[in-house]
């Protein structure tokens, strides 16, 4: 009996009732993906883009457009996958949790750590499953870095360099608008690394952090609405690793992309890097003094698992489950950077986390 099955004779249905809030190009992508599953009966799509919405419903057998966000909540769902501008993420996943209804949300949850911690604790009271895109922790290479340092086969991990920079920019406005976006390679693409990171070390607190935040090579005046296009930190964590984080956008990088994440233990080392400047093809290498082992090369089709695996969750058990709590550590790692790229000092001195 396949998991679609499976759910159906359990539930007396025909597959889950999933609603789809923004299908731009990464809304119907994780949508395909989560359709890909056979765990979906009905699909319900609202997107202010009447073109889009069409678009996104020609994936799916049965599916209905709605015309606005409330509609959706009115409908009978048992998720819903949000792919909208970052400033209302937090807003919408709250609203569709107060229904009942578990979320799969885009990066980032909430601009601040209240606003992620407002929606955790929303989750808990409404005891519905609430996942994040954070889609590189489903990559063959990074997953395999995290068993050996959870295993402890690299020891007592004590740095990770973590770097994305991006050779272009998003091409959406609302991405340069603070408010809208809460920031901007940071909040876009240093969630991602301050995630991997705090994932794979088990989400320790962090202690201090040291920042630079630029806008086409110059600080930012502190009571602008401009967005970082290039930020590096250093990151202090309770159990003694330091964090190195380095990200943009528009970089004169050689290439399209540079992503790397390295990790530097008493007893080993790995690393994960994109090849030949893609975004989406990954290799993964460790290390033991001067000899190397690959761990996994490409193909690896990565991209939708995250919203596969949480479709597959939900299929199983719609409940609270307390993994998303770890958000809140990255959160803090975003805050604490503009934080201190902003207090003139570069520095942000913290107590636990």
């Amino acid at each position: 009996m396949s998991i679609g099955d499976e759910y159906s004779y359990r539930n007396g249905d025909h597959g889950l009732r999933l609603g789809f809030l923004g299908v731009g190009w990464i809304g119907r992508h994780r949508m395909k993906a989560i359709l890909d599953t056979g765990l979906v009966g009905e699909t319900f799509i609202c997107d202010p883009s009447a073109e889009m919405a069409q678009t996104a419903a020609e994936l799916a057998r049965q599916a209905k457009i709605v015309p606005r966000f409330d509609d959706l909540l009115a409908e009978p769902l048992d998720g819903i996958v949000i792919a909208t501008p970052s400033a209302l993420h937090a807003e919408q996943t709250v609203a569709a949790l107060e229904q009942g209804i578990a979320v799969f949300c885009q990066k980032p949850l909430g601009r601040t750590r209240t606003e992620v911690e407002q929606v955790i604790a929303a989750a808990r009271k409404a005891d519905r499953l609430l996942h994040v895109d954070l889609s590189y922790r489903h990559t063959k290479a990074m997953s395999l870095i995290r068993d050996l340092v959870r295993k402890g086969e690299l020891g007592r991990i004590f740095a990770a360099d973590m770097v994305f920079h991006n050779a272009y920019g998003p091409d959406k406005p609302w991405f340069y608008d603070r408010r809208r976006s809460g920031g901007g390679c940071v909040m876009d693409l240093g969630i991602h690394l301050a995630d991997l990171a705090l994932w794979t070390l088990d989400f320790p607190a962090i202690a201090g952090v040291q920042s630079c935040l630029l806008r086409k090579g110059a600080p930012i005046p502190p009571d602008s609405n401009d967005v970082e296009d290039f930020a590096f930190a250093t990151v202090t964590l309770s159990n003694g690793t330091t964090l190195r984080l380095a990200c943009s956008w528009g970089l004169h990088a050689g290439r399209d992309a540079v992503i790397s994440a390295n990790f530097h233990g008493t007893d080993g080392g790995a690393a994960m890097w994109n090849l030949n400047g893609s975004f989406y093809d990954f290799a993964a290498e460790r290390y033991r003094g001067t000899r190397t082992d690959l761990l996994v090369e490409p193909p690896d089709e990565w991209g939708g698992r995250a919203a596969a695996a949480w479709a597959t969750h939900l299929a199983r058990d719609n409940r609270y489950d307390p993994a998303c709590e770890g958000l809140i550590n990255s959160a803090a790692v975003i805050d604490a950077i503009y934080a201190a790229g902003s207090d003139g000092t570069g520095t942000y001195e913290m107590g636990r986390y």
